[in-house]
C-alpha cells in the first residue's frame, strides 16, 4: 500500500503529461512576459509604498489587528514550499534517469544540476517547478503587507528590495534556462518550508517571535547559494560553457546587493541589542 501511494504521489509531482511535456512560453504560460515582470514588480513597489504613506497620513501608530489572516498565509506557503521541493525533487531524479543516456561520459548528475548544456531550452519536469516556483513569489509578497499592517511606522525596505528580486530572478531562470536553478529552488523551497512552518507555529503560539530562527535560515541559504554561484563559474570555465551565464551575471549581481542588505541588516539589529543590554545594566 504505501509502494502504491509513493508511485501515486511520484506520478502527480513527476510524471503527470503536464509536467512532462511543460514548455515556458508568452504564449502557453501564465505571467511568461517581460511586461507583466516589470508591471508586476512596479505595482508591488508602488502598492507598499501607498499602503505605507497611508497610514502615516492617517496617523495610525498601533497594529492592524489582521486575525488569522497572516497565520494562514504562513501555512500556505510552507505547504506549498514543501510541495515545490518534493516536485523539483522528484523531477530532477526522473529528468536525470531520462536524459543521461547522452550526457558526456565524464559528466555527473550533480554536474547537471549545476550547469545545464548549452543550448537547454525551457521545458520539461524541472521547468515545470521553475515555473510554479516562480508564480508562488506572488503569495510571497503579500507578507509585505502583513508587515506594514503591523509595523505602521518602519518601512520594510530590505522585504521590498528581497522579494522583487526573487521575483525577477525566477523570471529570468526560466525566460534564458539559467544553470544552477534546479539547487537553488531545492535550497530556497526547503528553506521556506521551515521559516513559513515556524512563522505559523509563533502565530499559534508555539515558538518564540524573538528566536533568531528566520535569521540563521536566511544566513544559510545565501551561504549556500553562493556556493552554487561559485560552482557554476569553475563548470562553465571547465566544461566548455553552462548555459543561461548571462541571466547567472545579472542574478549574481542581484544577490550582492541582497548579501548586503541583509549583512547591514544583521549588524544594525546587533548593535540595536547591545544598546538595549547596555540601557538594562
Amino acid at each position: 500500500m504505501s509502494r502504491q501511494l509513493i508511485q501515486q504521489l511520484n506520478f502527480w509531482v513527476a510524471e503527470h503529461p503536464s509536467i512532462v511535456h511543460f514548455r515556458w512560453s508568452p504564449t502557453e504560460s501564465w505571467a511568461a512576459t517581460w511586461w507583466f515582470l516589470m508591471t508586476s514588480i512596479a505595482a508591488y513597489i508602488g502598492i507598499s509604498s501607498a499602503v505605507h504613506i497611508l497610514l502615516r497620513v492617517v496617523g495610525r501608530v498601533k497594529p492592524v489587528a489582521l486575525g488569522p489572516v497572516p497565520a494562514l498565509h504562513s501555512l500556505a506557503m510552507s505547504l506549498l514550499s514543501a510541495t515545490i521541493f518534493a516536485g523539483m525533487l522528484s523531477s530532477s531524479v526522473a529528468e536525470i534517469r531520462d536524459t543521461r543516456w547522452f550526457w558526456q561520459r565524464n559528466k555527473t548528475p550533480f554536474q547537471w544540476l549545476l550547469c545545464f548544456p548549452l543550448g537547454t531550452r525551457p521545458s520539461g519536469r524541472v521547468f515545470f517547478w521553475s515555473y510554479v516556483f516562480y508564480l508562488s513569489r506572488f503569495l510571497h509578497i503579500l507578507r509585505t503587507l502583513f508587515v506594514l499592517l503591523r509595523r505602521p511606522g518602519n518601512f520594510p525596505l530590505f522585504q521590498l528590495i528581497n522579494h522583487a528580486a526573487l521575483i525577477c530572478m525566477s523570471f529570468l531562470w526560466l525566460e534564458f534556462s539559467q544553470s544552477f536553478q534546479v539547487l537553488a529552488i531545492l535550497s530556497m523551497s526547503m528553506v521556506f518550508a521551515l521559516v513559513y512552518g515556524y512563522r505559523f507555529g509563533v502565530e499559534m503560539g508555539l515558538g518564540r517571535s524573538d528566536f533568531p530562527f528566520v535569521m540563521l535560515c536566511q544566513i544559510a541559504l545565501v551561504v549556500t547559494n553562493s556556493a552554487w554561484h561559485m560552482g557554476v563559474l569553475v563548470l562553465h570555465f571547465w566544461k566548455g560553457g553552462c548555459n543561461g551565464m548571462g541571466a547567472w551575471l545579472f542574478n549574481t549581481v542581484l544577490n550582492s546587493f541582497v548579501l548586503l542588505f541583509l549583512l547591514n541588516s544583521y549588524v544594525t539589529r546587533c548593535l540595536t541589542h547591545t544598546h538595549r543590554d547596555h540601557q538594562s545594566l
